[in-house]
């Protein structure tokens, strides 16, 4: 039974997503503000989070960056749920981590539907195995997600770590926009392909790549790593 965590501080939603999912066969437990949420996600265990933008004591994107910056949260899948609708709201929460975005008033089958498809896709890390992947002077422990330069850290939101390790899993090839689209956000992801190339533009910035070193752009087609 997989167990779904609810933060939000609207007592009728939650109890309407609640009242749908535990239908569904999903254990479900709930928190209406964003510290009493945080502990919560430890407490819980969820395989799914959905979060609230606006929340008492932590706002929900403070709290996403809290879990992707936790090692021990951040292969947590989370939906921001909110009533913010504007489309740089939902490039900030994707950037920060965010696997999905449903605006309020939202339907329910929409939601379970996104929740059944972001748990599809995506993965744990449970082999013992330690894999590491390499691209000139750049290394990702792929089971600790963590990406080095030369043997420095580099901190990676959960997409831009993503992104990074699928573009060296296919080093040499090109990668076309829509498939890094539909394996970093899902085949039913509507949004713009601008999303992924500000993604680029910050994974670029991040490993010092400013002369397209490691990652490059193939005009009207994709990426691939040289």
């Amino acid at each position: 039974m997989k167990k779904i965590l609810i933060i939000d501080d609207e007592i009728h939603i939650v109890e309407l997503l609640k009242f749908n999912l535990e239908n569904n066969g999903y254990k479900v437990d709930y928190s209406y503000d964003g510290f009493d949420g945080y502990l919560k996600i430890n407490e819980f265990q969820p395989d799914l989070i959905l979060l609230d933008w606006m929340l008492p004591n932590i706002t929900g994107i403070d709290l996403l960056k809290k879990i992707r910056s936790d090692e021990n949260l951040e292969q947590i899948p989370v939906i921001m749920l909110t009533a913010k609708n504007m489309e740089e709201d939902k490039l900030e929460g994707l950037q920060d981590g965010a696997d999905d975005y449903i605006t309020k008033p939202f339907s329910v089958k929409e939601v379970l539907a996104r929740i059944t498809s972001v748990l599809r896709r995506y993965k744990y890390t449970t082999s013992e195995k330690v894999e590491v992947l390499k691209a000139d002077d750049i290394q990702i422990n792929v089971n600790k997600h963590i990406v080095t330069k030369n043997g420095k850290e580099i901190e990676l939101t959960l997409k831009e770590f993503q992104i990074l390790k699928l573009l060296i899993e296919n080093k040499g090839n090109v990668l076309t926009r829509s498939f890094l689209l539909d394996k970093i956000w899902g085949y039913d992801y509507y949004g713009e392909t601008r999303t992924l190339d500000v993604h680029i533009r910050h994974l670029r910035k991040k490993i010092g790549d400013d002369d397209a070193k490691y990652i490059e752009t193939i005009r009207g087609v994709g990426y691939k790593i040289k």
